[in-house]
């Protein structure tokens, strides 16, 4: 990928005299993102930061330069940058941030815990923990009301907890639910300040976050110390535990403790997203939601029907096309980083060594060239026969390449069952409460509630 005398310069995206493009970035980066693409094309440059500590960010949002970056060209664009290494000191050295050896014996180690196979025996988690959301939704007072992102946060936690843990769950929930958000917070705060004092420093920041990091820590290794001598269990935690080979060995404490806390943060993350916005979606747009629980009960039998299973993933096509459609539009990583290693040259344009950059799933899913009218909800656009016709990366919600997501099977297992129980036993009203204000950190985030009126059916 080295470069070549007709590359081009990428075009400088400009903002204000004392910040440039920092203060844009900040406070609303997907409408930055988006207008970007819009004015300057599909490889544009930002300037961030005041005089003298600016920095240039390159954005890359064609599906032909997301494939480079992350897939043909990959070993070109490490996970170096300063957001990674925030979270690499947060929640550790797994999967999702770790790189070269390190990186390929663990996804070595850890492979064969996802094949599709055993990732198809957890329906029954999801199923059983659908099914007492539903329990609890019947009794919501009032119009019944709910708050569709923290609701199905807490449902996705409760799966990727009971899948990682089996019946530790409940003790693990609550502090889970305290620290882990409160670390990729301060996470990003860190990675976005210009200045960053070093973590060691007693600061109020730093020493919160080294006690809420100490307690998550502590109850992973109570958790790991629980599964050691024993292999009567078959969540992930005990195969985690027992995983080795001849070639890698196996996972020691540290190591053990890092995938786990990247399982809960990337394993709820992107399927919560998910499952929220498509109700979201479904609520708003009756006619698509009048023809999903058509679907619904016609393979699990209607209100108080059967538990779905992974045999029933094929028999729902146009739930899948649901989800599809969901993730284009709420993508739950917006952004996805990386740091060049090379001077190198991504859809035509110069990108120079050392250069931090990006690739967005929030602006190439809206890209014009491959979505017409793309802020409309239309679950058509996942025909076998449309996707066909679509460039491989003008849709990665899972990321790509040799990075790609190793849960993205479980995730839309997770979706498309936890939704089908969910429709079969409720009907979905909008709240009227118009279009949802959103934030991009670590990940995407609706910064309001996501209301729907839930009633019960049959």
């Amino acid at each position: 990928m080295t470069m070549t005398t007709t590359a081009a310069q990428a075009p400088i995206v400009t903002g204000s005299a004392l910040l440039g493009s920092m203060s844009d970035l900040l406070n609303d980066p997907l409408a930055a993102y988006l207008r970007a693409r819009r004015d300057h094309g599909d490889v544009v440059r930002f300037r961030a930061g005041p005089p003298g500590l600016r920095s240039d960010i390159y954005a890359v949002f064609s599906p032909e330069g997301a494939q480079q970056v992350l897939a043909t060209r990959a070993a070109d664009f490490r996970k170096d940058n300063v957001f990674y290494e925030e979270l690499r000191q947060s929640v550790g050295n797994g999967l999702l941030t770790s790189q070269d050896a390190t990186y390929l014996r663990q996804r070595r180690l850890v492979q064969p815990l996802f094949t599709r196979r055993r990732v198809n025996g957890y329906a029954i988690q999801v199923a059983e923990e659908a099914a007492a959301l539903t329990a609890g939704w019947r009794a919501v007072p009032g119009d019944g009301t709910v708050e569709l992102v923290g609701e199905m946060h807490r449902f996705a936690l409760h799966v990727v907890g009971r899948i990682l843990f089996g019946t530790d769950v409940q003790q693990a929930f609550g502090i889970i639910e305290r620290t882990l958000p409160a670390l990729q917070e301060y996470s990003l705060k860190r990675g976005f300040s210009p200045l960053r004092v070093p973590r060691s420093w007693p600061t109020p920041a730093n020493r919160r976050a080294g006690r809420l990091q100490a307690e998550l820590h502590a109850l992973c290794d109570r958790i790991i110390a629980g599964r050691r001598g024993r292999e009567d269990r078959d969540d992930l935690v005990t195969l985690l535990v027992h995983a080795e080979n001849a070639e890698d060995g196996s996972l020691d404490a540290d190591e053990l403790r890092e995938q786990v806390l990247i399982f809960l943060l990337a394993g709820h993350e992107t399927t919560a997203t998910a499952l929220a916005f498509a109700l979201h979606l479904l609520a708003r747009h009756p006619e698509e939601q009048r023809r999903v629980r058509e679907e619904v009960d016609r393979v699990l039998g209607g209100p108080g029907g059967r538990a779905p299973t992974a045999d029933d993933m094929e028999a729902l096509p146009y739930l899948t096309m649901v989800v599809k459609e969901a993730m284009r539009l709420y993508p739950s990583a917006p952004v996805i980083g990386r740091r060049s290693v090379v001077e190198a040259e991504v859809d035509g344009v110069r990108i120079p060594a050392g250069a931090d950059l990006l690739v967005s799933p929030w602006v190439t899913q809206r890209h014009p060239d491959h979505w017409p009218d793309a802020e409309r909800f239309d679950p058509s656009r996942f025909t076998p026969e449309a996707e066909a016709g679509r460039p491989r990366y003008a849709w990665f919600p899972f990321g790509g390449g040799p990075r790609a997501c190793i849960g993205q099977h479980l995730s839309m297992l997770e979706s498309v069952l936890g939704l089908a129980v969910l429709l079969r036993e409720f009907a979905f009203e909008d709240a009227g409460e118009g279009e949802v204000p959103l934030g991009a950190g670590i990940t995407l985030m609706a910064k309001g509630p996501v209301r729907a009126r839930v009633a019960p059916r049959g």
